[in-house]
């Protein structure tokens, strides 16, 4: 009956037990790539500028409106430096559909106030606002780094990065001690580090010989008049994020996990990036976006309710003479998420039977949302049946995945936006653990089968 069993029942599938030794080292090769490219982008347009380096470097080029365009060309598309969207055209007209994979490529951090700088008690500080959904005790006492532009009112933009170098300083926001802390341990979690109080150190020392005051403030902006030509107006059209300055390091005595920041969703980016770099002539024309702000709700120019992916879209089915409207109705599309990972230290807030774990292949969900599936994209059967279809002729190991309890998970991504344009859309990607923390972990088989998945539904027809 073992046999019946197996053909009948649902079962996860560890990717350990199904890889033999060249899958196992090409998940080796995939992972060092991504951890690589995953130090280095730790902004969205850290993050932009490495995956355009990367795109060059495989063939692309920038896309031309006035330029021909053939099956087979590779073109990509970065809009304001923080959405990237890219193409390999195929061999089939885009009145039939294009094959899509979305992810996005910002993450939570703490952005700079525009008028941030001030000095308390001899102390230089930068104020902050945090940036998407964080849990702000864990962004006290740990080491951080400084990444963005000032934009001068000449014009002239100016990038920051301080921090990243083992060189550099890197900056911190205090805590309590727990001998004075009788008071803010008794707050819930949510109310014991109020955002207001999530700032910056900078600096300690003051101006020697100036007798004016906030003299550690003017040493603090000094050194950066010095070093990028900036004065503290500047700051008024400034982005600078502050993000943690841990390294991306292997995790685990057997190294099977990836420690970083920002996997949330770069972990997904780069598998769609990798696929679609190594993707040739398919049939249907591949299409990759990378888009800004959806820790936020996907808003603004970069974000994915923009209409910067019905202008790129919309410009290359002009070359066919196609409706970008007709195709989008035959398009498909995979929403590239990080998916909730089972984690055994807090099994009450899952649902087993409906959770991914680690270790067991990238994780389909058929609905994100909140409670009853508000905000939810939720995939059709013929879409998931579909999806299904196209990782088992690509031997892609999958799991199922829902973030947590009906009553107690939920979230969004981007595959809602892509629904309302009229594309068939599911969620897929990789399951994280301490998910929006500033350091995730994730299994590099997870990144390798996430990886396959985004080459096959490139490739399929």
């Amino acid at each position: 009956m073992s046999d019946v069993r197996d053909e009948l029942f649902y079962k996860q599938k560890h990717v350990h037990d199904l890889l033999d030794e060249a899958g196992l080292a090409q998940s080796e090769t995939y992972c060092a790539r991504y951890m690589d490219f995953l130090q280095k982008a730790k902004t969205e347009r850290l993050a932009n500028a490495e995956a355009v380096r990367l795109a060059k470097a495989y063939g692309f080029h920038e896309f031309d409106r006035n330029a021909p365009l053939r099956a087979g060309d590779k073109i990509y598309r970065s809009v304001r430096g923080k959405m990237l969207l890219l193409a390999v055209i195929g061999k089939k007209s885009l009145a039939e559909g294009a094959n899509i994979c979305a992810a996005h490529i910002d993450s939570p951090r703490l952005d700079l106030k525009q008028v941030p700088l001030y000095e308390q008690n001899e102390i230089a500080y930068f104020k902050t606002h945090y940036y998407g959904g964080i849990r702000k005790y864990q962004w006290v006492t740990i080491p951080l780094e400084l990444h963005g532009v000032v934009v001068k009112k000449t014009g002239e933009s100016v990038s920051v990065n301080i921090g990243a170098d083992p060189a550099d300083p890197v900056f911190y926001v205090s805590d309590l001690l727990p001998h004075l802390a009788a008071k803010q341990s008794e707050q819930p979690l949510a109310k014991a580090i109020p955002g207001e109080k999530l700032n910056i150190i900078l600096g300690s020392l003051p101006v020697r010989g100036d007798t004016g005051s906030d003299r550690v403030k003017l040493g603090v902006m000094k050194l950066l008049n010095d070093k990028y030509g900036i004065t503290e107006e500047d700051f008024l059209s400034a982005e600078i994020e502050a993000v943690p300055a841990f390294p991306v390091r292997e995790a685990g005595l057997d190294r099977s996990l990836i420690a970083g920041y920002g996997h949330d969703d770069r972990v997904c980016a780069f598998a769609e990036l990798q696929a679609l770099y190594e993707t040739e002539a398919p049939e249907k024309t591949a299409v990759c976006v990378l888009a800004d702000k959806e820790e936020i709700g996907s808003v603004g120019v970069t974000g994915m309710e923009s209409r910067a992916f019905e202008c790129f879209m919309g410009d290359i089915c002009a070359k066919q003479g196609v409706e970008p409207d007709h195709c989008f109705e035959k398009s498909f599309c995979v929403s590239a998420d990080v998916a909730m990972a089972f984690d055994p230290t807090w099994p009450e807030v899952s649902e087993i039977r409906n959770t991914a774990k680690l270790n067991y292949g990238v994780g389909i969900a058929k609905f994100t949302g909140r409670g009853g599936k508000s905000g939810s994209n939720d995939a059709s059967a013929e879409v998931m049946g579909k999806l299904r279809g196209i990782f088992a002729d690509a031997n892609v190991t999958w799991q199922y995945a829902e973030l947590g309890k009906v009553d107690e998970g939920g979230g969004g991504t981007v595959a809602l936006y892509m629904g309302n344009r009229n594309i068939d859309t599911v969620d897929a990607g990789v399951p994280v653990l301490s998910m929006h923390a500033p350091y995730e972990i994730v299994a590099k088989h997870d990144c390798y089968m996430t990886y396959k998945a985004m080459k096959a539904v490139y490739a399929s027809k």
